[in-house]
């Protein structure tokens, strides 16, 4: 029979009426830029981050903007690689941690000599002053003796990748405060990135503050590599801090500089009583905080730690007939005399002679 035969067309199914093309047929939208960069900024590490950017050229252009990558750092501490010491050269974290194998490729690939720095004036040598952020501080220092040195050659470097900036002098008109005088103590230090709360900053530029303990008053400069320039900040006497604050003829009242949230803190010389020093990096301002009343003990078994939610903390080692205990104190409101103790933790040990060393610094 023909396929136009009556018996063919009743034996043949009808045929099915067009289909409707539903959501999952379209073609899909792309997901916008700002839903990208709270996925993105939720990833564990680093590592994930790199391989999401990737995947393709709108992944890489949300993880190349500037200000996620200031949120992500915010959100995920960088990883610690080891230890840069002024004698020791670099220390690579060693395994099981969970850096190794990234310490390992840096201590290949980066120069810990730096010999790719111009050689200091004769008679001095580069020394190690302070490392935050990928970044080294040296310090152009005599062979034979450095005491009493206060303004030397000075330089910023990148021994990975093998960039420096030598820093210039401090004017004559800023120095001109100081000349004469001896100061008790000075030293001179990075700020570390995010202590400048301008979105507006390059990556790449940074800070550099000196700072001179005098037996009556504080001075400071600021240089920034944005400028180029040094500032000086406020000078301060010690009453001006707080009354009836004075220092010391021969040593200075605060030491062990820590850095927490922002702040740089001088724990105090035991010697001289229990106020803290502190520098805001954010105003430039220096002021006077008053630790918890509990822990007058030795400033060597203070530390400063970030107890969370931007609140400072400290960690105070007290002897025990049964062992040391370490308290932990939470800033509770963020006043620099309201304290409230978090908890204790009790360790047995054999011996009672150590300390925390100065763990924060650098």
């Amino acid at each position: 029979m023909g396929r136009n035969s009556p018996e063919h067309r009743r034996r043949c199914p009808p045929r099915p009426p067009p289909r409707r093309h539903g959501p999952q047929d379209m073609a899909s939208l792309p997901i916008p830029d700002e839903l990208l960069a709270e996925i993105f900024v939720r990833l564990p590490t680093p590592t994930d981050l790199v391989r999401a950017s990737a995947a393709c050229v709108s992944f890489r252009r949300v993880v190349a903007d500037r200000s996620f990558l200031r949120q992500f750092r915010k959100l995920h501490a960088p990883p610690l690689l080891g230890f840069l010491g002024p004698h020791t050269g670099f220390d690579p974290a060693e395994r099981p941690h969970p850096s190794a194998s990234a310490a390992t490729a840096v201590a290949l690939a980066a120069d810990f000599s730096f010999s790719f720095l111009p050689a200091p004036d004769p008679a001095h040598r580069w020394v190690v002053w302070d490392v935050r952020d990928g970044r080294v501080l040296l310090r152009g220092m005599p062979l034979e003796n450095s005491h009493g040195v206060v303004f030397t050659e000075t330089v910023v470097c990148d021994p990975l990748h093998r960039r420096y900036l030598m820093l210039p002098s401090i004017p004559d008109d800023l120095a001109a405060s100081v000349e004469g005088l001896r100061p008790r103590s000075c030293e001179i230090f990075l700020v570390p990135e995010g202590g400048d709360e301008s979105t507006t900053a390059e990556e790449t530029s940074f800070r550099v503050i000196w700072v001179g303990h005098y037996e009556d008053k504080l001075i400071t400069y600021v240089f920034s590599s944005s400028t180029r320039h040094w500032q000086a900040i406020r000078s301060l006497t010690w009453t001006d801090l707080s009354a009836g604050l004075l220092s010391s003829t021969e040593t200075t009242l605060f030491c062990r500089r820590q850095y927490v949230y922002g702040c740089f803190y001088w724990l105090p010389n035991s010697k001289h009583g229990i106020k803290m020093l502190v520098l805001n990096t954010r105003k430039m301002e220096f002021s006077i905080a008053e630790p918890p009343a509990e822990p007058k003990v030795c400033y060597r078994h203070i530390t400063m730690v970030e107890a969370g939610e931007g609140r400072p903390g400290l960690v105070v080692l007290t002897y025990g007939p049964r062992g040391h205990i370490y308290t932990i104190w939470r800033n509770n409101n963020g006043s620099s005399s309201q304290w409230q103790k978090d908890k204790d933790t009790r360790k047995d040990v054999e011996h009672d002679k150590y300390n925390f060393g100065g763990i924060m610094n650098s």
